[in-house]
């Protein structure tokens, strides 16, 4: 007698499939919203010693901050390991503790060589016309902030590896907490309170030394106290090294790491493009650019939740369970960016006024500015969450390379053109530049997507091996 293969429920495979996403997505998003906060918090604090300290805090971060996300992405390239051992042969104790370990490593070497990048910040300032008593609060306030760096790093590699092992909130939790620290240090070190000395500027930077120093204690603990989590003993013969995965980290992590930068770099030079049409179009370009940013950090969680997921499926060589759940994903970001995007047509002015009073008489031309680079943001809103999505689907499946070069080009060569020839060889001068912007973006998300779409014939959920092992829809 012939026996019928048993039936697959598909929609209930695809309902598990997003919940088992959302699940993993929303404390990753929540906790990426909470470190925007920690920022914002350095930010009024600093703004209290006067105009000269934020200027020369925000010289340095710029430069501090596209090192420190381009290198945590470099060592993010560990979740995809991960996942696909964990696909493969869950538990798999020894490669994910030998990858985690490896991704420490390469976390102090490129940490260590972020300190020196950093430390270009002067020539950076007088060669771009800086003003003197903001170079030199600027250099001192870099000279502390600098040694957060490594333990900043350390930290995202220990985020990756909790979030990968089913223990996300344990990253919202912890940064959390971080808000509350880096406050009370700010308070304490800034002003001289609680008895501890006024360090004004510098001690800023100390603040931001001792939250990232207690974040990444934060991990390790939590990790020791969690009994999933302390079988794999990841810091366990730390001095141990596993060549092959710290190459294979980094083969994979250099091109997330330069999207990053391509990335940072095109709304930086945006920044630049923005000040050479006037100041008030730049404070306009900045307040609108930080709503969408806040708007962004959502996809931007899905997009890590996504390539965890599918690289679960892609360690067990399973083709269903990675369109699932790279779609689920994707379907996921978009539908949230469409929901942002309403506000920012039918209530600019209540966004806006989270950073500026809409109803102030100074802030007039201001709002009237951002106000219409809202509505431009509006649209670019899907296909920023889209690209971002799609990208960590893709980054699921190990494949990095081809979406560093459709970043590279889209940013840059339709996204940046049109930005430059909208914004000065056309009436429309900064709106020209966030055209620009939302062009880039585009061209990336229909790319990203096509690629994804396009994974079997390109072969890039093929892996070397068999495997019988299925990852479970909560993993």
């Amino acid at each position: 007698m012939q026996v019928s293969p048993p039936k697959i429920d598909t929609a209930a495979s695809w309902r598990a499939e997003i919940a088992a996403t959302f699940s993993l997505s929303w404390p990753l998003a929540l906790a990426n919203l909470l470190q925007m906060l920690i920022y914002a918090i350095d930010v009024i604090f600093i703004a209290r010693l006067g105009e000269a300290p934020l200027a020369a805090s925000a010289l340095a971060v710029s430069l501090f901050g596209i090192v420190l996300w381009s290198l945590s992405s470099l060592t993010g390239a560990v979740a995809p390991l991960i996942s696909a051992e964990l696909g493969e042969r869950a538990p798999a104790l020894r490669p994910v503790r030998r990858a985690t370990r490896m991704a420490l490593w390469l976390a102090v070497i490129a940490g260590m060589l972020g300190m020196g990048a950093c430390l270009l910040l002067e020539p950076i300032s007088r060669a771009t016309g800086q003003d003197d008593l903001i170079i030199e609060l600027g250099r001192d306030y870099n000279l502390l902030l600098i040694w957060s760096l490594v333990p900043m790093i350390l930290a995202s590699v220990l985020r990756n590896f909790v979030s990968a092992l089913g223990r996300p909130i344990f990253a919202t939790a912890i940064t959390g907490g971080g808000i509350f620290v880096n406050g009370l240090a700010n308070y304490a070190f800034i002003f001289g309170n609680l008895g501890a000395p006024e360090l004004g500027l510098k001690g800023a930077a100390v603040a931001t030394i001792i939250t990232s120093v207690v974040t990444l204690a934060a991990y390790v603990l939590a990790i020791r106290m969690d009994r999933r989590l302390h079988r794999y003993h990841v810091l366990g013969r730390w001095w141990s090294p596993d060549w092959q995965r710290f190459v294979q980290i980094v083969r994979i992590g250099t091109p997330i790491a330069l999207t990053v930068t391509a990335e940072a770099g095109i709304f930086g030079a945006a920044a630049f493009l923005m000040g050479n049409i006037g100041a008030a179009q730049l404070a306009a370009h900045t307040v609108a650019l930080q709503v969408a940013a806040l708007a962004f950090q959502v996809p931007f969680g899905i997009g890590q939740a996504a390539t965890i997921r599918v690289g679960y499926f892609y360690g067990a060589r399973d083709n269903e369970g990675m369109k699932r759940a790279g779609w689920s994903a994707i379907i996921m970001g978009t539908g949230f960016m469409v929901t942002t995007a309403l506000p920012m047509v039918l209530a600019p002015e209540t966004l806006l006024s989270i950073y500026v009073d809409p109803e102030a008489t100074r802030n007039a031309v201001l709002v009237g500015f951002a106000t219409r680079y809202l509505m431009v943001a509006a649209a670019f809103q899907l296909f920023d969450g889209l690209q971002a999505v799609a990208a960590g689907a893709l980054r699921g499946l190990q494949d990095t390379r081809v979406p560093m070069w459709i970043a590279i080009f889209s940013y840059w060569l339709p996204g940046f053109g049109v930005a430059l020839w909208l914004g000065f060889a056309s009436p429309l001068g900064g709106m020209g530049v966030w055209i620009g912007l939302a062009t880039g973006l585009t061209i990336a998300a229909l790319l990203l997507i096509w690629r994804w779409n396009a994974r079997e014939k390109l072969q890039l959920t093929t892996r070397p091996g068999a495997s019988a092992f299925k990852p479970p829809l909560s993993a």
